[in-house]
């Protein structure tokens, strides 16, 4: 006789990005068990393919990939997933900041956590009056390097590279070059010649695009001084 299957419950949940609601279910164990060795193994290439065939296995709706989604919306799903898996508490512990050393445990709900859009922000850049350009959210691949991974972008190309995989479209007026349809090189050049001024408006795109992040207010035990704390991104929620 065979054994029983055992039923998975699904969940809802809308993606940042878009608002498309989408269906998921938790982590099956064997597949927490080959994310967790992929992650021990250190290799960046098999984390990637773990971490894809896990994702792609949990999203129950049709036509969604991970590699379409921008990396805030896998940091969303991520977190989500994490909760019907794992619990939907996460447990850390802060240092008091009026006194910099009591330390206190906290209990944080995921799901208070929700993603950050700062008002103002764009994904459409004018760099002149005639010439800008349209950038694209960092997707699968920087969800692994920099969140998953925690690689820091210490040199100048690391920083172009990330910068130029995010670029769209460059445009003049009504003319538009897609830069799917150009070369790499290409790219890389038209950044190159940007003015420091310009090429911070670049940098502020990524500075205030959408982020998961949490606000929460800590007393003190000791001095019932109450401090306010600030989590942001997926890493400091589990670091």
């Amino acid at each position: 006789m065979p054994l029983p299957t055992l039923s998975v419950p699904t969940y809802d949940v809308a993606l940042p990005s878009t608002g498309k609601k989408i269906k998921y279910r938790p982590f099956l164990v064997k597949e927490e068990k080959v994310l967790l060795l992929a992650m021990e193994s250190e290799d960046a290439k098999e984390i990637e393919t773990a971490v894809k065939q896990t994702l792609n296995n949990c999203i129950q709706t049709r036509g969604v990939k991970v590699e379409s989604l921008a990396s805030f919306d896998l940091e969303y799903l991520f977190l989500k997933i994490r909760a019907v898996s794992a619990g939907e508490e996460i447990k850390m512990k802060v240092t008091c900041q009026d006194d910099g050393e009591t330390q206190v445990t906290v209990d944080i709900s995921i799901d208070d956590i929700e993603v950050f859009k700062p008002e103002g922000h764009d994904r459409k850049i004018m760099l002149t009056d005639d010439v800008g350009i349209v950038m694209k959210y960092p997707g699968f691949k920087q969800f692994v390097n920099i969140t998953l991974l925690n690689a820091n972008l210490d040199s100048t190309d690391d920083v172009f590279e990330l910068v130029a995989d995010c670029v769209d479209q460059i445009f003049e007026k009504e003319e538009v070059w897609d830069a799917s349809d150009m070369k790499r090189s290409e790219v890389v050049a038209f950044l190159e010649g940007m003015t420091q001024n310009q090429f911070e408006l670049v940098q502020t795109f990524f500075e205030t695009m959408p982020s998961l992040k949490h606000e929460f207010k800590v007393i003190n035990p000791k001095t019932e001084v109450e401090s306010t704390y600030t989590l942001e991104g997926l890493q400091s929620f589990f670091g």
